[in-house]
């Protein structure tokens, strides 16, 4: 049986799916298989699929009806422990592709260091390939100093660039039908598993596809971040982690704010409530504190006080 299931949710990326599929089959870590989940793909990924099961063994194809990215990884998740002995897991987006080294180097990482999830790093790409030179140097993190650290540019919850212990995912799944997925599930398995191992070497290419969903035109599913946040602020809070709850609610001030700048205008009295509910735990905690540096926010928290009343009620940052 093989170590690693590696599971890959496929919909609508005929053009980009033989770039991730091959750089998968293609890595020098030999003891994986390949799940690739089909979710009602109305092109010609499914036959794809199917083509790649019959040329390689270490190939196994899950057509299901349309549900959507959380849906297709659970189904691939489902399968790997009713299935297979594997004893880690690893999540690859189908328009993405990962180096040579990606498998080799995550599970060497959670070796050494005797984490439950290991870590690389990544870079966006239009099409251009890995750096020449990385650095592979390895080390081991509490799941605060990596999940509150400031690690990967904000990117420390995506599901992407990790190899996870299979048993923290017995009973966590992602949420079916929820867009910023990874936000409601990737925390609870990094504080479950402790400490992370980690490496700076970019083996992940995160390609940025023009026709990807974060990219389309905004819907009232986009504040399913702020959901999102608000479960971590709870998970935090029964934790009494303060560093998680600081870091959950600066994190809830800034997408609440970008949701209201985009979102329809028959949304933006909820969004202005929920923007104001995050400033005042932002406050609370101190990592947003009502001084004039972070005047913008209150600005769009409370529009019908002018400028000069609330800078009037805001101390200065001493800046």
């Amino acid at each position: 049986m093989p170590n690693i299931s590696v599971i890959v949710p496929v919909y609508k990326v005929e053009p980009y799916l033989s770039r991730c599929v091959d750089s998968i089959l293609a890595q020098t870590y030999r003891d994986f298989e390949l799940i690739l989940v089909d979710d009602g793909s109305p092109d010609r990924c499914g036959e794809l699929c199917e083509e790649y099961a019959r040329k390689d063994g270490r190939v196994h194809v899950i057509h299901q009806e349309n549900g959507g990215l959380s849906a297709a990884r659970n189904t691939g998740i489902d399968w790997a422990w009713a299935n297979s002995a594997s004893r880690w897991l690893a999540f690859v987006d189908s328009d993405d592709w990962i180096h040579p080294a990606f498998l080799q180097t995550l599970y060497t990482t959670a070796e050494q260091t005797l984490c439950k999830i290991s870590v690389c790093g990544f870079f966006r790409t239009a099409g251009e390939d890995f750096p020449a030179e990385e650095d592979f140097s390895v080390r081991c993190l509490s799941a605060g100093d990596y999940y509150c650290g400031g690690m990967h540019e904000g990117l420390t919850a995506v599901a992407w660039n990790k190899l996870y212990h299979k048993s923290l995912f017995r009973s966590l799944r992602y949420p079916i039908g929820k867009l910023h997925e990874d936000e409601f599930t990737t925390y609870r398995a990094v504080y479950e598993a402790g400490k992370i191992g980690v490496t700076p070497a970019r083996l992940y290419a995160y390609y940025q596809n023009p026709q990807g969903i974060m990219r389309s035109q905004w819907s009232p599913r986009r504040m399913h971040i702020l959901e999102a946040f608000e479960q971590q602020i709870a998970f935090a809070r029964d934790r009494k982690d303060h560093r998680l709850l600081a870091k959950a609610a600066e994190q809830y001030v800034y997408a609440a704010y970008e949701q209201l700048e985009k979102a329809q205008v028959v949304y933006r009295k909820e969004l202005r409530g929920k923007l104001r509910q995050a400033l005042k735990l932002g406050r609370e905690c101190g990592c947003f504190p009502g001084d004039r540096e972070h005047l913008w926010a209150y600005e769009k928290a409370y529009p019908v006080k002018p400028v000069w009343w609330l800078l009037s009620r805001l101390p200065s940052s001493g800046k």
